[in-house]
């Protein structure tokens, strides 16, 4: 099974929209996907409500992480995990210890900078996060790319020692797929042409072995 969280102590900065999305990319290639809502708002787990409206788009499952444990279904292909913001410290660790691969979205502000720097570097030497377990990469979000804050976003975003993988727009699309329980690439391809580019990253790098783990290698005993 493969295991995917988005993450940011940081709230507000997209996590949801890219956990909904990445789990309808992978459920419309046939795979069995559950979403982990570990956010007590649960706007995930609405999220799924509001898809059961539709007919003939793949089925997601959903667990409600914030109340319970974390036992996805038997067979399933893709466990993608919304994080909850404010996480620290044990509990961070404790979160970490079953993910593969981790997308931090960063939105274009001083706020969400400094927060996001101050993250990373918890997650880098603290001990929290293992580089040969846990693949991290940084996602710019609700940009606009024609303005200072943006650049400087991405200043920072390319100093990082980490893959800074894409800078998806400020746009509406998201919203709309959001309130019918739907993702970008459920909708028509002619209305988001321009965000389906943007995402080709993010999907290149989930399908890659770099957001993968590093194998351990196995210790092999001397011979007397």
């Amino acid at each position: 099974m493969r295991t995917i969280m988005l993450m940011n102590s940081k709230g507000g900065c997209g996590k949801t929209t890219l956990a909904t999305n990445i789990a309808t990319w992978f459920a419309d290639e046939g795979h069995k996907v559950v979403l982990a809502d570990f956010d007590p708002q649960g706007s995930t787990l609405d999220w799924l409500a509001a898809r059961q409206d539709y007919e003939g788009i793949p089925e997601i499952g959903g667990i409600d992480a914030a109340k319970g444990p974390l036992n996805p279904p038997r067979g399933t292909d893709y466990l993608i995990m919304d994080a909850p913001a404010a996480i620290h410290g044990k509990a961070l660790s404790t979160m970490l210890r079953r993910v593969q691969s981790m997308i931090i979205p960063v939105m274009p502000s001083p706020i969400d900078i400094r927060a996001c720097s101050r993250f990373i570097e918890e997650l880098l030497t603290s001990g929290h996060l293992s580089r040969h377990r846990t693949r991290i990469a940084v996602v710019a979000n609700r940009v606009r790319e024609n303005t200072i804050i943006y650049h400087k976003l991405e200043k920072y975003l390319d100093s990082l020692d980490i893959p800074f993988l894409t800078s998806l727009r400020e746009s509406q699309n998201y919203i709309r797929a959001a309130e019918r329980g739907l993702g970008i690439f459920e909708m028509a391809p002619s209305a988001v042409y321009d965000d389906l580019l943007q995402w080709d990253p993010i999907l290149e790098w989930l399908s890659s072995k770099e957001s993968l783990p590093t194998p351990l290698k196995k210790k092999t005993k001397k011979r007397a």
